[in-house]
């Protein structure tokens, strides 16, 4: 914890692993915010990777939403500065509930609050939970937010839901549950760049979560320069021209003619086009493609005429 001992207090910690920074965790991470604001503090968002289930129940570790950089800039996007990721191993597992509070209080100073979702446990045996940080805060004089779940239709949002969302291709109710448009941050890469050639040039975006809505076309958006921009953009493992090819998404910045290879960009989905086909040659493929950029402009202007 040792990122946090050097930040003006009093220090607000929202403490989580916040898969998907979901519509849940963002009430648990504004509750540190606030307090940070009103206190004239620091606000930290403090998560853990790897994902705590690697350690503790390797055999039932979820595939992952965001990656530790995805998280760190929609934290931003709340107002938090701070993202710290704490290396969960034996040791971290094994470590009392105890001793983590007097790990956080010995790091922040002054420790503020601790903002936490109101199932959330931790300790060594999950021993340690809101009821056990709000006896300790009263002893130790440190506020606790023990954050209410967030529903919809009556069910509590969880990243498992969202992932349920994104991998049946309901895009709607993901954004639902989100807060924002499922999507994926990656640098992009230099790809084989046939596309280009034939004069819509694609963004090839390494991909580093494993959550991913079905194989095909969609229309996205993309943010440049400050300013959003429509995408259309193929997530899939290219048959026609490629035997096995790996999952990549190659996106097509619609009216954009910048060099973007080696940045790291954010492309979210909004809509699925078509599914992933396999076409006799490379010239049928550029013809749909090009039928795909004319139906994804007229999709993303209306959808654009809509906000």
């Amino acid at each position: 914890m040792a990122e946090l001992s050097g930040l003006p207090g009093p220090v607000a910690v929202a403490i989580g692993v916040f898969d998907g920074l979901h519509r849940g965790h963002q009430e648990v991470v504004r509750a540190a915010v606030e307090h940070a604001r009103q206190h004239r503090g620091t606000a930290v968002v403090l998560t853990f990777d790897p994902h705590p289930a690697t350690v503790l129940s390797p055999e039932r570790v979820p595939p992952l939403l965001t990656t530790p950089g995805q998280r760190r800039r929609l934290a931003a996007e709340m107002g938090v500065e701070h993202l710290v990721a704490l290396p969960f191993d034996q040791a971290m597992a094994a470590t009392s509930p105890e001793g983590f509070v007097e790990g956080l209080m010995e790091a922040c100073r002054p420790l503020g609050c601790v903002s936490v979702g109101y199932d959330w446990r931790f300790g060594a045996g999950g021993a340690g939970n809101v009821h056990y940080l709000m006896d300790a805060g009263a002893r130790d004089g440190f506020s606790v937010y023990g954050v209410p779940p967030v529903k919809v239709d009556g069910r509590v949002i969880s990243s498992t839901w969202v992932r349920e969302a994104v991998t049946a291709g309901d895009l709607d109710l993901a954004a639902t549950l989100l807060g924002r448009r499922f999507g994926y941050l990656g640098v992009v890469q230099r790809g084989r760049q046939l596309a280009g050639q034939m004069g819509f040039p694609t963004a090839n975006v390494r991909l580093e979560t494993q959550v991913h809505p079905p194989q095909g076309v969609y229309v996205g958006e993309v943010t440049l320069g400050g300013e959003k921009r429509g995408v259309v953009c193929n997530l899939g493992r290219r048959p026609t021209v490629e035997a096995e090819g790996a999952l990549s998404l190659e996106a097509h910045v619609l009216d954009w003619t910048g060099d973007l290879y080696g940045q790291e960009i954010e492309v979210r989905l909004s809509h699925l086009l078509r599914g992933e086909r396999r076409f006799e040659g490379v010239e049928a493929l550029f013809q749909q493609i090009r039928l795909d950029i004319e139906a994804g402009r007229r999709w993303w202007e209306g959808f654009r005429g809509k906000d």
